[in-house]
């Protein structure tokens, strides 16, 4: 094993970091996605709730791969065709890594939506009720009592947004980015090892999964370390 992983070694711990970065900002994309996404769903306005119920609806019927290969190799096609048609041709290269996160942080977005609308819901109207009876404004009673039993109740389907998520980075392979999946297919294939590289990366994902799930043992503990007392 050490002979096979010598000169590949740091490149896969490069991949792995850059996995780790791609999960990490495509999660706090899709948290922000999601959350302004859940606010327009439950507005009173008929045009902004449909707007979001196609946003999910066009997430849920599309694989997440096709939406990657339309962003990275698609739109800067159309733009360039487009310029060259206006006469003002130009050339369009996205960086993988920004065309990565931000498709991930779209499609995620949509099932976050789906997590904070369920949350909101969850917190009785009655207290909505009593805040405005207090004299606070709908943005006063949102931060300092909404948002924070919002919370309480998303963050375990958050984290299982996060596990879906963070398997997900290995479609960005496709686009060229030297992610954890990656790295590991190219010293695969130089070595002519696959098993040996790919169970590598296999115990990698499980082990990021590993940690995401005691970090989210200990979130739900703290969020919860109220509600606990009150009830024993």
């Amino acid at each position: 094993m050490p002979e096979i992983l010598s000169g590949y070694g740091w490149m896969i711990l490069g991949g792995l970091g850059l996995t780790i970065a791609v999960a990490v900002t495509s999660m706090f994309g899709a948290i922000l996605a999601g959350l302004a996404a859940s606010l327009l769903s439950l507005s009173g306005s008929v045009v902004l709730r449909a707007m979001v119920r196609v946003y999910t609806t066009v997430i849920r019927g599309i694989p997440e791969l096709v939406l990657l290969l339309l962003v990275y190799y698609g739109i800067p096609t159309l733009i360039q065709d487009l310029s060259a048609g206006a006469g003002f041709p130009v050339e369009v290269n996205l960086n993988p890594f920004a065309a990565g996160v931000t498709t991930l942080a779209f499609i995620y977005g949509a099932f976050t939506c789906e997590v904070f609308r369920s949350a909101y819901l969850a917190v009785p109207q009655g207290q909505r009720e009593s805040a405005a009876a207090f004299g606070l404004t709908p943005y006063q009673t949102f931060r300092a009592i909404i948002f924070p039993q919002m919370l309480r109740y998303a963050l375990p389907a958050l984290g299982n947004v996060w596990m879906v998520l963070l398997k997900a980075t290995a479609l960005i392979s496709i686009i060229q980015l030297p992610e954890l999946m990656r790295t590991t297919d190219m010293a695969a294939r130089a070595t002519r090892q696959p098993f040996t590289f790919f169970l590598i990366a296999c115990v990698a994902y499980l082990a990021i999964t590993l940690v995401s799930m005691w970090g989210q043992a200990r979130a739900e503990r703290w969020a919860n370390k109220g509600i606990a007392r009150s009830s024993a």
